[in-house]
């Protein structure tokens, strides 16, 4: 029965929906100027080198030949990209370095090797065998190590040691020998390689000997020069660095040269004795990078212990940044508990604090990148800022690598509130910034108000019998 003398509730206001949590937009301290310049004209240069492989593809005369060649040269590209991404995983580089890595051999190595080449035989019209076993590696060797010599001039110096030797080393290798597969098996598929056979069969032979037999060739060639840069950025001696230079492009030249001539020749036997020579070099060349890899993982784990010493970060979060694979457990836990902005939070926390852990390295060796101390200063100021939104599972029991001898022990400034980086002028991680006036340095911990005056205890009144 209605009641219209009954007052109706007023109206509710409706519940306010709750904001978004948004990840702040914070700088990347190791962002350098022209950084969008050189992504445009890397993809640009893929651009090109997607052409240039649709051309070379054509050569062989008809639609069967070339998709018969990009497919052959396509075909083992994910695994051996998979191998040195592999390579890179304690210390990730920036993914658009490994991609124009990949593409300058593609692309700039391709094209000045192919322009130095057509200019000598133009010139002197050397044999065949010549070519291959003199030029060729005369004119390639030095266009690809020409990308790790550009990436070592930048300010972002991503080549901290062997390991990114070997890995930048390696995708230019591959970007190279994939333009070149692409030729040699439109080349085959016509039959220009003076023998009697011709068509599919042709180039299923030559995809054999060159991407399965000898995938690693070319990659192989070029790791000397990587392994004698990621050296050369270990010592201090500048005759010793050019000295490195020089000896890692020569064995690069030679181990070319070795190969192209066993495979010139006709003599099988000849050829048999270079491809055990040089797969006993490519077994070795592996031993050595998953050594050095494993050696980079204990080298990672000591600096983030000499971080949490300092008090820069938390010893619990040290397993979930030293170690890949707790990593990506850790991305998971965030995505699960705090969505895709903990998961993201997370994934650049991580990145930041590895990137802050091989500069601090570096400064105390005594071998800092450019501008090491600033950006070690800034990348903390990141990490601060990213806290709050971080996400990380419980600590577990991980065994902390013994720092090196000589740290010197630091107690960090007070962090000031809402200040993303330090105050100018302020003492950071390691003293005033240059050119700064002196600075007397903050008290740590910050002062507190004195304990409270004891209260001196009640005198209890007489026991008036025993304990009953």
């Amino acid at each position: 029965m209605s009641e219209p003398w009954r007052a109706a509730p007023p109206p509710q206001p409706a519940a306010a929906a709750a904001a978004p949590v948004l990840l702040p937009d914070l700088p990347d301290p190791m962002r350098q100027r022209g950084h969008v310049v050189l992504v445009a004209l890397m993809f640009v240069m893929a651009a090109v080198g997607v052409v240039g492989a649709g051309f070379f593809a054509i050569t062989s005369g008809d639609a069967r030949g070339s998709g018969l060649s990009l497919l052959y040269a396509l075909l083992p590209l994910p695994a051996l990209l998979a191998c040195f991404f592999w390579l890179d995983r304690y210390e990730p580089e920036p993914w658009h370095y490994k991609l124009a890595a990949v593409v300058w051999g593609g692309v700039g190595a391709v094209s000045i090797a192919l322009a130095a080449q057509l200019t000598i035989d133009w010139l002197w019209s050397p044999s065949l065998p010549v070519m291959a076993t003199v030029v060729a590696p005369l004119t390639e060797e030095p266009a690809k190590a020409l990308f790790l010599v550009l990436t070592f001039v930048r300010m972002r110096r991503v080549i901290d040691g062997l390991v990114d030797g070997l890995v930048f080393a390696g995708l230019v290798g591959l970007g190279f020998a994939f333009v070149e597969n692409v030729g040699y098996y439109a080349g085959s598929y016509v039959g220009i390689d003076e023998t009697t056979i011709d068509g599919p069969f042709a180039t299923t032979m030559t995809f054999v000997l060159r991407g399965i037999m000898s995938p690693f060739a070319h990659p192989m060639f070029t790791a000397a020069f990587g392994i004698a840069v990621g050296i050369a950025v270990t010592v201090r001696s500048k005759p010793l660095k050019v000295l490195l230079w020089v000896g890692g492009l020569v064995g690069s030249i030679l181990l070319h040269g070795l190969w192209n001539a066993g495979a010139s020749f006709d003599e099988g036997a000849w050829f048999l004795v270079v491809y055990v020579l040089v797969g006993g070099l490519l077994a070795g060349l592996i031993v050595l990078a998953v050594l050095a890899r494993s050696r980079q993982g204990r080298f990672l784990a000591r600096a983030l212990t000499d971080l949490a010493r300092r008090g820069w970060m938390v010893p619990d979060e040290i397993p979930f940044i030293a170690a890949p694979a707790y990593r990506r457990k850790a991305v998971t836990y965030a995505r699960e508990r705090g969505g895709d902005v903990a998961s993201r939070a997370t994934r650049r926390y991580q990145r930041d604090a590895v990137t802050t852990a091989f500069l601090h390295a570096g400064i105390l060796e005594g071998r800092p990148k450019p501008q090491a101390r600033v950006r070690v200063e800034q990348l903390l100021g990141v990490m601060r800022a990213l806290r709050p939104y971080v996400v990380l599972p419980p600590p577990m029991r991980f065994s902390a690598q013994p720092v090196a001898p000589g740290y010197p022990p630091y107690a960090p400034p007070a962090p000031q509130a809402g200040a993303l980086y330090p105050t100018a002028g302020a003492p950071g991680p390691y003293g005033a910034p240059p050119g700064a006036p002196p600075v007397p340095p903050a008290a740590w911990p910050p002062p507190t108000a004195p304990p409270p005056t004891p209260v001196p205890p009640q005198a209890e009144p007489p026991s008036r019998g025993g304990p009953w």
